[in-house]
């Protein structure tokens, strides 16, 4: 019997472990993870602080769903060390998990940027359901919430907060919104809806220190001098994959661990997918991938065959209860063709090159984006139907 440790209980390791099981019934199979809550919808966590969403219905897999595939389900654990000649992880109570192969999937932690102040009661960062939970209980004492980035994340938190009521600034060091998702002119349309739903923007601004005691936030002090007044600070500038239980094991690792396209790493038998695999020299950072990338380590694990060959960047979502769809090259810098179309609450761009489309923004209506978003995966030629696209 092949035995198999998934550290990491997000959508890879999950969607791994169903991989494994569907290829191996008879495996031994134990998945570690340190939060205390079964796989839940992560990407979720903004419903619930805004009120929309129970706690309870974030779980995706309930303990019976672990208790069916036989999968060994380990909570609040944490792996302190792994000795991959012996096959041995530690846990932090000591304890020894014996395994033939191992799946590193422990994704990713919030980035805090060098900011005086970080460390003060009030401030927070959203990773976890735990966070969430944080947030949603400081919030009842605070009137005045300071995102600091003004990325996805950041504008879904502030949202949320927005529905509880609270008056939400946001500091973005970037000129412009979304930068990763939307060009100049699609950032300020976005903006200037935002605006009027309630959000106060700084952009190209710096947080040079929060300041407040161990009581409490009093105010964001930009590098200009300016002062934002807050009783709470949210820091949403980007993750970095966990990397320390990779490095103890000799991995090669740049952003993440390096995988190729079987998923597995420079070390025979550890295998790394999610937001801690860099594949091709890509960390994609998106539910899809993630699930994708987990499926494949979890059928080569079992000596099966399968390869994983990227995934189109694409989002399909709601910011701030805005549609918003973005795939391939956005060309912020114009350096392509471009159809667009433009109205007071829509902004659509199809990025175009040799008569294909190689990226599109969709903010206010997502109509045809499947469609497009095939154009760009399949590399088809689209002819005349650019405008009919928009």
């Amino acid at each position: 019997m092949t035995s198999y440790l998934i550290v990491g209980n997000g959508i890879a390791g999950t969607t791994a472990a169903e991989a494994i099981r569907n290829h191996d019934p008879n495996a031994r199979i134990t998945i570690t993870s340190e939060e205390e809550t079964p796989f839940y919808y992560r990407i979720r966590l903004n419903d619930f602080i805004g009120g929309d969403l129970k706690q309870e219905k974030l779980i995706a897999k309930n303990e019976q769903w672990y208790r069916d595939l036989n999968i060994d389900l380990r909570t609040s654990t944490r792996i302190m060390a792994i000795d991959h000649d012996a096959r041995l992880a530690i846990t932090d109570l000591e304890e020894k998990i014996p395994y033939h192969k191992l799946l590193l999937a422990t994704g990713s932690r919030s980035f805090l940027p060098p900011i005086i102040g970080t460390g003060l009661a009030g401030v927070f960062t959203l990773r976890t359901i735990a966070d969430a939970g944080a947030i949603v209980k400081y919030a009842e004492n605070s009137e005045r919430v300071i995102i600091i980035g003004g990325g996805l994340l950041g504008l879904e938190t502030g949202a949320a907060l927005l529905k509880r009521g609270k008056k939400v600034s946001v500091i973005e060091f970037a000129p412009r919104l979304l930068p990763r998702q939307l060009d100049n002119r699609g950032a300020a349309r976005l903006q200037a809806i935002m605006e009027e739903m309630g959000f106060t923007f700084y952009l190209n601004s710096i947080s040079k220190e929060i300041v407040g005691s161990d009581q409490g936030i009093t105010e964001v002090i930009l590098e200009g001098g300016q002062s934002i007044a807050g009783q709470m600070v949210i820091i949403s500038a980007g993750v970095r994959a966990n990397l320390d239980l990779a490095r103890g094991l000799g991995l090669t690792c740049n952003k993440g661990i390096v995988v190729d396209d079987c998923m597995e790493s420079n070390v025979p038998d550890i295998f790394a997918a999610g937001d801690v695999a860099e594949h091709r020299e890509t960390i994609y950072g998106i539910w899809a991938s993630a699930m994708e990338q987990g499926k494949v380590a979890g059928i080569n694990m079992t000596d099966g065959e399968a390869f994983y060959d990227g995934t189109t960047m694409s989002n399909l979502l709601k910011v701030a209860g805005i549609n918003l769809a973005t795939a391939g090259n956005i060309d912020p810098e114009g350096r392509y063709e471009a159809k667009i179309f433009s109205s007071d609450n829509v902004y659509k761009k199809l990025v175009i090159d040799d008569n294909r489309i190689i990226g599109c923004i969709m903010l206010g209506d997502t109509k045809n984006f499947s469609t497009v978003n095939k154009y760009i995966r399949d590399k088809e030629e689209v002819g005349d139907l650019k405008r009919e696209l928009l």
